[in-house]
């Protein structure tokens, strides 16, 4: 006899939001203060110049339903140091991590250490009689496949930069606007008035 399935909410799932800011003091305070007022875990977050002095690239990795997710977007582009603010699909987006991994190693198990490192393309860039260093970039998913190479051994420390990402192709069409126009189109938060003109 076939059992009977009900289909749940949608389970949340990973998403690179993509925000360009105003280069300026307390910028990273507001962004990540709002995040976890919406109840956002933040994955990972990194913070990067731009070809323009004035503005500054921050992408945050999260969790949520796509409703979620548009709600926190449109929250955000309220903020006044927000220029542009939109989710890098991981189809259409080029998202890399930068990972640091510490291992103990002895001179037995030296070549299988090396030999993950091959398989994966990653650089060894210390090695002491005691510890190797590897270096990798990639996908997160990269990452965390090449972590689980070494649940067999000894982690003395490992540091994820985080994910940064750009859209393939040309000008990201949520970059066609200027940021006043934008702007101009935006809504003020909730239990605000508009000022009178």
């Amino acid at each position: 006899m076939k059992k009977e399935t009900h289909s749940g909410p949608p389970a949340d799932r990973r998403r690179v939001i993509s925000l360009l800011v105003d280069n300026q003091n307390g910028v990273l305070a507001r962004v990540s203060s709002l995040f976890c007022r919406r109840g956002f875990n933040i994955d990972s977050l990194t913070v990067s110049a731009t070809n323009d002095p004035a503005v500054s690239r921050i992408t945050v990795a999260t969790h949520g339903k796509d409703q979620e997710i548009e709600q926190l977007i449109l929250q955000t582009e309220r903020l006044e140091v927000a220029r542009q603010v939109f989710e890098l699909n991981a189809d259409n987006s080029l998202q890399r991590e930068l990972l640091l991994l510490k291992v103990a190693c002895t001179t037995a198990n030296r070549a299988e250490l090396r030999e993950i490192a091959s398989i994966y393309k990653s650089k060894i860039i210390d090695l002491s009689p005691d510890s190797m260093v590897f270096e990798l970039t990639g996908k997160p998913e990269k990452i965390d496949a090449f972590l689980k190479m070494f649940e067999g051994y000894e982690i003395l420390e490992l540091c994820r930069t985080g994910v940064t990402a750009l859209e393939r192709g040309g000008k990201h069409q949520h970059m066609q606007k200027p940021p006043q126009e934008v702007r101009a189109a935006q809504l003020p938060l909730p239990g605000t008035h508009c000022p009178e003109p």
